[in-house]
């Protein structure tokens, strides 16, 4: 008769494959986590309203936004800026270029951008502009303050309107990078 026998042997459980499931879900867990943070401040993306910025960006083009880049450093002359105007949640963000810096005078003169009375060398060709608008008797921009315009200047709602004004850093998401758009466009911002 067998009757209780308590010096039965205890079924082992196989620790390396506990082991190695635990890692398998840690490593999946950092991927999404890496994932998500990279998508957030990467990749970003929003749809370009209307020609001011051609022949840089077209109406709908989808660019990327780089979200991180101001956290760490200041816009700089030349970059592509994302903006709600007066940060009116109401409003359509905008993309458009920065041509004055804080503490920076803007003057617009015979179609020409000046920042603190010299000719700004600009990373595009752009045509003369018709309307200097608020700029015309000059802009002195205060801190955090960016001056900003499209490339298509003579169709374009930018610093040089009431509207928009100077851009505030506060209201600034952050730079567009890269155009989604499929064909030849598709590519890094210049």
């Amino acid at each position: 008769m067998r009757g209780l026998n308590f010096r039965r042997r205890k079924k082992r459980v196989d620790l390396s494959a506990l082991q190695g499931i635990l890692v398998w879900i840690g490593e999946a867990a950092l991927a999404f986590v890496i994932g998500c943070i990279l998508v957030y401040f990467f990749g970003y993306s929003l749809s370009n309203v209307g020609q001011s910025m051609e022949p840089t960006l077209y109406s709908g083009d989808r660019v990327l936004i780089n979200r991180l880049v101001y956290e760490v450093k200041s816009p700089d002359y030349g970059d592509l800026i994302v903006f709600r105007p007066n940060g009116n949640i109401n409003a359509h963000y905008h993309v458009k270029r920065v041509v004055g810096k804080p503490g920076d005078t803007v003057t617009i003169e015979s179609g020409r951008v000046f920042v603190n009375g010299q000719v700004l060398d600009e990373p595009v060709q752009t045509e003369s502009m018709k309307d200097a608008g608020l700029a015309e008797e000059g802009v002195t921009l205060g801190q955090d303050e960016y001056f900003v315009l499209g490339d298509n200047r003579n169709n374009s709602e930018d610093s040089r309107s009431a509207d928009i004004g100077n851009v505030e850093k506060k209201n600034i998401l952050g730079k567009a990078w890269f155009i989604l758009t499929p064909g030849e466009r598709f590519g890094f911002l210049k």
